[in-house]
């Protein structure tokens, strides 16, 4: 994909250079303008409907009036938040945020530093009222996606898997009642910004913004950040002092309520069966957008490993559940 097809919207654009970012994710193809960078360029997937800016806007406004650094989207000639180009693919420009992207949570230090900056996010849009234009409609309905595996599975190795996750939801003990609150949506570490120093500065990567239980947020920021192996690894596990640090750090800007640390007890866990189940169900309908020719011979094989790998960390987590528990109520 060629810079060329960038459509001629910005003012502020002309005249500056545009290399191929190096954290590409999966979804978004993205450029960094000028030397040194001013603004982050992205052709949007089309996963994500172009009213996801009203929604971006709307968040980072917020934001920036509380006071928080948030990458904001640049303004096209005509007032607009995006562009389209010849072909129809929607188009955006933000601010660049200087810093440092890590892709895992290596210290305890790192981890702390995450919580405190998500903890100050949720604070500053406690108070923002804002109806949400772009709906991931089910995208964290666990049961329906326990449902969607079970009718998807047929036999072999797939089946067994499938099985075990199922079998590992309908004992799983945790609660689902918590109310929704505005939340970013995918708090994977490489989502959030850091200073050279090591303190966080802004959650990126904005298009999964969306009301959802903090129970769903923060169980799927820690099955991420917890897990040394990452997601292509079956040898998972949870590991506690990165979840102490990223908990305490949380903890001293937006204390926990009675509710919460209950529901949050059982959150990773929660989390990594619903991902294991979203993979395995994948490997039924072979249809996962990427996947590491290079490891694995097909596709159905990698998600197959993927689930596998998240079972195994939801079966960590389950273990654990009472050391979890002690440190969310600050032991």
């Amino acid at each position: 994909m060629s810079p060329d097809m960038i459509p001629d919207a910005w003012a502020s654009l002309r005249g500056l250079g545009l290399r191929r970012c190096e954290d590409q994710g999966n979804l978004n193809a993205t450029w960094v303008a000028g030397e040194p960078p001013r603004f982050i360029v992205q052709r949007v997937s089309p996963v994500f409907a172009p009213e996801v800016h009203d929604d971006i806007e709307a968040v980072t406004a917020h934001l920036a009036a509380r006071g928080l650094a948030t990458p904001r989207l640049a303004r096209t000639d005509d007032g607009g938040l995006w562009a389209r180009d010849a072909g129809g693919a929607v188009w955006r420009a933000m601010d660049f945020i200087p810093g440092r992207t890590h892709h895992r949570v290596g210290t305890p230090a790192l981890a702390r530093a995450a919580g405190a900056l998500v903890a100050r996010f949720h604070r500053a849009v406690d108070d923002l009222e804002h109806r949400y234009r772009h709906v991931r409609a089910g995208a964290h309905d666990t049961a329906l996606h326990m449902e969607r595996l079970d009718a998807a599975a047929t036999g072999g190795e797939g089946r067994r898997l499938a099985d075990a996750i199922l079998d590992a939801w309908r004992t799983w003990q945790g609660r689902l009642d918590l109310p929704p609150r505005h939340c970013h949506g995918d708090l994977k570490i490489s989502n959030v910004r850091f200073s050279e120093g090591g303190e966080g500065l802004c959650l990126i990567d904005l298009d999964t913004l969306a009301l959802q239980p903090i129970d769903v947020e923060l169980g799927d920021a820690w099955r991420s950040w917890c897990n040394p192996a990452g997601e292509d690894s079956t040898e998972a596990r949870f590991d506690l002092e990165i979840f102490a640090a990223a908990v305490a750090g949380y903890r001293e800007v937006r204390p926990f309520g009675a509710e919460e640390r209950e529901a949050l007890a059982d959150a990773p866990e929660r989390i990594a069966l619903e991902l294991a189940a979203r993979f395995c169900r994948d490997a039924f309908e072979d249809r996962y957008f990427g996947w590491d020719a290079e490891r694995f011979p097909t596709r159905v094989a990698h998600n197959l490993h993927r689930a596998a790998g998240q079972l195994a960390l939801a079966r960590a987590a389950r273990r654990q559940r009472e050391e979890i528990a002690r440190r969310l109520a600050g032991g």
